[in-house]
């Protein structure tokens, strides 16, 4: 039975005589916009929201016993008198005060304390408990908010202190999110936040926590003799005694140019380290900091220290040492790089396309020598760097689709490992970073069967559509699998029809996020858009796309469970009945 409102005052509204729920013992009542079931319980009335918190099922038709209120659709169960659920997945209903008078039955629906709080507070749940439909909630109420680094904020203190190993995958697909949402539209931004809050709860899930290591005692030491301690214990795979250092420095005043010198430098001393892992995190790691702080550098950094110890190295990898030593090579490159920029200084370099076209060719000793004479013709650490990416990402846009379906990945490393080390030298450069560029290069070349025979780079044809044509085009497309040249085709014909980054951009971050989450295409996806707001859109930015376009048709469509959970959540959000009859 349903009753309308009669009466309010100073929050307290009329909602019903006693009379009437003595008669049914339940009743939904409206209290302005608000829907509430009234349930008579061993002499005494409550009062909660009658949508279940969960989904969205009317209350109305659960079952009461001991003061325990349980919904029918997922079996969630409620404290009548607070709204506190038992199962925490379903989260805690509203429950308001009840007051009697003169036969009337009075709810008070004024919610107490800080909405913003409670708002925190569910996120922290979701996190703490791996719950993505509570995370999504979290994040669509606190998206009206002044604050939108808010969870971000949240994810990265969770995720630094929860996680023994420090940072991983969960920390870099958050941070790739946060890195996107300008380039993404509007309503797309909270679900890219869902996702990479989704991901990092899903990965600390189950492990240890962290417990942070102190600083040195006393007066800090100068930060160029904490850099030397670092690298020496990351070398004999002390991180404990890494960390210590990393903390001190902080504790002495390091800038975060100074923490990017000492750790990149770190993370640069043996070759291409887990497949460039700790170097792309350590990247992410400092533009989390961009997005939230100082403030938040000595959990982001110090996690950080012991995929670096616990890493393995090239030097020990057999392809890195036979037929051909590129360990040796690099070696006798690396002595070579003082000279070698000294000698371009006040020159212009211009020869990054031949350059690129070499990395991509058979001759490690070749391409190393031609590095370096791009140094001495002028090139810039950051310039020589970028040409790197961009053959990187060249060899994701001919990757042949007629290789494994893991090789896929093993292009990505080389690409974003590239990439990491170019924005570390755009933010700390160095000798020691430089090193990576050429390392970026060798897993490049050790990557050239995957270009054998290599798929064509699409070119204008001047029978090219309309460019809102080839950008609506792309949704359907990637409904199908393995639409790899087809959905490399569209970017191209788009950008060779004269369209503009930004509504491509969008669009491959709508594509991505319709997709259950990958790693490895979140990381390919964010390292082209980092890369085209750099290159611009033109050839080179074409092609970055096209490789990111490539990458994700090979993966997609998936089951796209995730999605469905967004959905939910947001329909719930929006107050729409998610069950009817």
């Amino acid at each position: 039975m349903k009753t309308t409102l009669n009466g309010t005052e100073n929050g307290w509204q009329r909602v019903a005589s006693y009379g009437e729920l003595e008669k049914t013992g339940q009743l939904t009542v409206q209290a302005g916009e608000q829907t509430l079931a009234l349930v008579l319980h061993e002499g005494q009335v409550f009062a909660i929201d009658n949508r279940c918190p969960h989904m969205g099922f009317p209350l109305d038709r659960g079952t009461v016993r001991d003061g325990i209120l349980t919904c029918h659709w997922h079996h969630a169960r409620f404290d009548l008198a607070s709204g506190g659920t038992f199962d925490l997945w379903a989260d805690d209903v509203p429950a308001f005060p009840v007051d009697l008078r003169e036969g009337e039955l009075w709810v008070n629906t004024r919610q107490n304390g800080s909405r913003h709080a409670r708002q925190c507070e569910r996120l922290e749940v979701g996190l703490e408990r791996n719950l993505s439909l509570v995370i999504a909630k979290a994040v669509l109420l606190q998206e009206a908010q002044d604050d939108p680094a808010g969870p971000f904020r949240a994810g990265l203190t969770f995720g630094t202190r929860n996680r023994l190993d420090g940072w991983g995958q969960g920390l870099t697909i958050l941070t790739c999110m946060q890195n996107m949402l300008p380039q993404l539209e509007a309503d797309e931004r909270p679900r890219a936040l869902y996702q990479g809050l989704s991901a990092l709860a899903n990965e600390v899930s189950g492990e240890p926590p962290r417990f942070a290591i102190r600083p040195l005692p006393g007066a800090g030491r100068d930060i160029e003799t904490l850099k030397v301690w670092l690298r020496q214990f990351v070398e004999v795979r002390d991180e404990q005694g890494a960390e210590r250092c990393v903390i001190s420095a902080l504790e002495a005043g390091a800038t975060r140019q100074q923490m990017a010198d000492m750790l990149l430098a770190a993370v640069t001393d043996h070759r291409y380290i887990d497949v460039g892992h700790p170097a792309d995190f350590t990247n992410k790691a400092f533009e989390a900091l961009d997005h939230v702080g100082d403030e938040y550098a000595a959990p982001a950094l110090t996690c950080l220290v012991r995929g670096f110890a616990q890493a393995t190295r090239m030097e020990e990898d057999n392809a890195w040492r036979y037929p051909i030593d590129l360990v040796e090579l690099l070696e006798a490159a690396f002595e070579l790089l003082p000279e070698a920029l000294a000698a371009g200084q006040g020159k212009t370099w211009t020869g990054r396309i031949a350059l690129a076209a070499l990395i991509l060719e058979d001759d490690p000793a070749a391409t190393l020598e031609a590095m370096l004479e791009a140094l001495r013709e002028g090139a810039t650490m950051v310039e020589l760097a970028s040409t790197v990416t961009y053959a990187g990402a060249l060899r994701i846009a001919r990757f042949h689709t007629s290789n494994e379906f893991g090789d896929w990945d093993t292009a990505l490393h080389s690409f974003t490992f590239a990439n990491a080390i170019e924005q570390g030298l755009r933010r700390a450069p160095s000798l020691e970073l430089l090193r990576g560029a050429l390392d970026a290069a060798m897993s490049v070349y050790l990557d050239r069967f995957l270009n054998i025979p290599a798929a064509r780079l699409p070119r204008p044809n001047g029978a090219s559509a309309p460019a809102e044509e080839s950008l609506a085009a792309l949704p359907e497309l990637l409904n199908n699998q393995q639409q790899v040249n087809e959905a490399g085709g569209l970017v191209a014909d788009y950008f060779h029809a004269g369209g503009e980054a930004g509504p491509m951009l969008a669009m491959l971050g709508r594509l991505l996020l319709r997709e259950d989450r990958d790693f490895h295409t979140i990381q390919m996806v964010e390292a082209a858009m980092r890369q085209i707001q750099l290159l611009g859109p033109g050839e080179e930015g074409t092609h970055v796309l096209v490789a990111a376009a490539r990458y994700l048709a090979a993966h997609a469509p998936t089951v796209r469970a995730q999605g469905q959970t967004w959905r939910v959540a947001r329909r719930l959000h929006r107050g729409e009945s998610l069950f009817e009859g």
